[in-house]
């Protein structure tokens, strides 16, 4: 018996979740101590290109696929936004290298712990998409939602503790730009699951 082949968009969707997995764990990995920001920054733009490829895939399938097995903005969407959380942990880790940043602080690795938790939820996610279990979906967009707020309550306490400790501007500047950066990443993660509702809502 032939195995039915799955739809190139579930499976490049499923691809592009596991890269984000994986670019996550990276991440999270490497950032908690940091041993070489050129070699970390160049394996994150390495995951980042993997996806902008499932990207250009999705958008090549679009042009020439007549019927898509759900909504053609749904397929969009969801894989503009799952690239967008794929951008910020890349541009995050390409600015640990630039502004020479030395190591981590205690806030960056408990965000890249938030990010990662919410790569698994996103890949979860997307792969009970691929089966057409919606409903079920809903339980990782709820705990992506938890997540966020995490990264928001998370970003309050290090931004006042920053403007409370660190005095020389350039680092504070520094520091405070790199907190952005991460709380809108977990913002992302959200995007993803507001993008998988409106899938559960339009389809179940």
């Amino acid at each position: 018996m032939k195995l039915k082949k799955k739809d190139i968009f579930f499976q490049t969707l499923e691809n592009m979740a596991d890269t984000v997995v994986q670019a996550a764990d990276y991440f999270s990995q490497h950032v908690s101590n940091l041993q070489d920001a050129l070699e970390f920054a160049n394996e994150m733009k390495k995951f980042e290109s993997q996806c902008d490829t499932y990207t250009h895939t999705i958008i090549t399938e679009l042009n020439k696929t007549f019927i898509t097995p759900i909504e053609r903005d749904d397929i969009m969407d969801l894989t503009t936004s799952m690239d967008d959380v794929m951008d910020g942990l890349e541009a995050t880790a390409s600015r640990f290298y630039m502004y020479q940043l030395g190591q981590p602080d205690e806030y960056i690795v408990q965000f890249a712990e938030i990010l990662r938790q919410s790569s698994y939820e996103i890949q979860k996610a997307i792969h009970l998409l691929s089966q057409k279990k919606l409903l079920a979906i809903r339980e990782y967009t709820i705990r992506l939602n938890d997540l966020e707020n995490q990264g928001d309550e998370l970003l309050r306490i290090c931004i006042k503790e920053l403007f409370a400790k660190v005095s020389d501007p350039i680092e504070l500047i520094k520091r405070k730009e790199i907190y952005e950066r991460l709380e809108t990443t977990t913002d992302t993660c959200e995007d993803v699951a507001n993008r998988l509702e409106s899938i559960i809502m339009r389809n179940s």
